[in-house]
């Protein structure tokens, strides 16, 4: 009976694996498909080196460079400020010995992870850009870098919880032989416990930046959505921000339709190109660490 089971548990799984990479594909397939028409009046090059995003003009003009630099830009500048963050609490719950107050920062985690975006992009626009108009005294406040603000709060949870379970095995292995040799808790973090999560550090950062990327409606509502090349403290417009604000307004089958497609698509082979160069980086980190 256990047998039946445990065969019947495997069928079920490999269905469901077969099913999402399936679904997968048929993503892949359906954007590639709406984005490649574009490509019969203007070329490849041209698209994604363009300056000018005007699809609308007697003579269209679908470049999405800007797009894709302030697309890198904010989420650069959001795991620069996360991750420093996230690595700091996840080495403090990891050497927490108290179960009862790490759950507890460990709930909060999750709330903050299940926060929607939308109030996130709310909270961004009240507090982060009105601060640096009022503070600042800036003509606006929105700007790349209140995006990356607003995403470092967002992404934290992912890269936390993504290196505290390794650091929490490390901590539980050295615990005791550092104790009995005397050496503080501060030294073993830094020398041992640190240097061992550089994988878990590595893969929390992957997620943080892919879920940066990918990022729409906070973003939307704090960067100022101008289609020009991203600066720090000025204004700029991401793919996904893009996407969001002009696909209800492109007519079925027009150059502008096809063009925010191809976005998207260009979006989706950047992430993939990223996760699978990070994948690569931390197979042969984690190889030469064991």
């Amino acid at each position: 009976m256990d047998q039946t089971f445990e065969k019947l548990f495997i069928i079920v799984c490999t269905i469901f694996t077969v099913i999402s990479i399936g679904l997968l594909f048929l993503v892949i397939v359906f954007i590639s498909k709406e984005s490649m028409q574009i490509f019969q009046e203007v070329s490849f090059l041209d698209f994604i080196s363009g300056l000018t995003w005007n699809p609308l003009a007697n003579e269209p003009a679908v470049g999405i460079l800007p797009m894709i630099l302030a697309t890198f830009y904010v989420s650069i500048v959001a795991v620069l400020i996360s991750l420093p963050i996230g690595i700091g609490c996840a080495l403090e719950l990891a050497a927490l010995e108290n179960e009862r107050l790490k759950g507890i920062f460990t709930s909060i985690l999750g709330v903050l992870a299940g926060i929607p975006s939308v109030i996130y992009g709310f909270i961004g626009l009240l507090v982060v850009v009105k601060f640096f108009e009022t503070t600042f005294m800036f003509a606006t406040g929105e700007s790349i870098l209140s995006g990356g603000i607003v995403l470092a709060v967002m992404v934290l949870p992912y890269i936390v919880s993504s290196a505290t379970e390794t650091m929490e095995k490390s901590y539980k292995k050295y615990k005791e032989t550092s104790q009995a040799l005397g050496v503080s808790k501060s030294y073993m973090l830094r020398a041992l416990i640190l240097p061992n999560a550089k994988g878990a550090i590595l893969t929390s950062m992957i997620l943080a930046f892919s879920r940066a990327m990918g990022e729409t409606m906070a973003v939307m509502m704090v960067i100022g959505n101008s289609p020009i090349l991203p600066k720090l403290l000025g204004k700029g417009e991401t793919i996904p921000a893009l996407i969001a604000l002009e696909i209800g307004t492109a007519g079925l089958g027009s150059l502008h339709y096809h063009g925010l497609f191809t976005a998207g698509f260009v979006l989706m082979m950047f992430l993939i190109f990223l996760n699978a160069l990070f994948y690569l980086i931390k197979k042969n980190l984690t190889e030469h660490l064991e």
